[in-house]
């Protein structure tokens, strides 16, 4: 909703907020399904009235905006239980869209993990890097219960560990056994999905490995992972590696 100067302690000046930012374009509403009560409340005012006022306010700002909500959650089952308002769900249910799981439509995997590759190429700066047969088999053939987070943060990793920028089913099966030594079990629907890390923690799993792999030789782990021995030494000293 934004704020007023001095509506509150440390409101130094005026804050826009994300509705007002949002004018003329859409209000895009990620996990609605975790919405306290009183904010369901404020939410639903908004979207009925199509207005709003900064808090500390006294002006009404008109709310131009499309709304669209996600959730991974059973709103009408949240209805039934109390925890989500009945007059908040029918408004945003107006036009449900219902996106199945990754595992529920095969056909998809595949392209969605190239596309996937293409941003992970980007950040890791490796426009070489594929994927090989047998790893595209492995991503057909798993489970992904935690669907496209999972399939990027196994995909993060593999990139990483993949030293000629080939990612192969090794790789794949690896990245996994790094985060949770169970790794992925690929007859069990139920194992749970890996939970997300970052960049940095991917490469400094990586560069333990490496080291474990060759016996802490470190121009042996450099050539590796593909990288210069400087670097290696800049990457140990970042991440207090010893």
């Amino acid at each position: 909703f934004g704020h007023e100067k001095g509506a509150f302690t440390g409101a130094h000046q005026r804050r826009i907020g994300r509705i007002e930012q949002a004018r003329g374009g859409t209000f895009f509403l990620d996990e609605v399904g975790e919405l306290k009560l009183d904010l369901q409340a404020k939410l639903l005012r908004v979207l009925e009235t199509r207005r709003f006022e900064r808090v500390g306010g006294a002006e009404t700002i008109e709310a131009d905006a499309r709304w669209v909500a996600a959730t991974n959650r059973d709103l009408r089952q949240m209805v039934e239980d109390g925890t989500f308002r009945r007059d908040l769900y029918h408004r945003l249910a107006v036009f449900p869209v219902h996106l199945p799981a990754l595992r529920e439509r095969p056909e998809d995997i595949i392209p969605i993990a190239r596309a996937l590759l293409d941003t992970i190429r980007a950040e890791l700066a490796q426009p070489d890097l594929t994927l090989a047969p047998d790893a595209e088999a492995f991503i057909q053939r798993a489970p992904w219960p935690g669907n496209v987070r999972e399939l990027k943060n196994a995909l993060q990793r593999a990139s990483i560990l993949a030293d000629d920028h080939i990612i192969r089913a090794e790789h794949l099966e690896l990245a996994a056994s790094l985060h949770d030594p169970t790794s992925l079990d690929l007859d069990d629907p139920t194992s749970g999905p890996l939970p997300p890390v970052t960049l940095a923690e991917l490469e400094r799993e990586a560069i333990i490995q490496a080291l474990d792999d060759v016996e802490g030789h470190r121009k042996k782990a450099a050539e590796r992972l593909g990288i210069g021995l400087r670097t290696l030494y800049d990457k140990l000293k970042r991440y207090n590696i010893t």
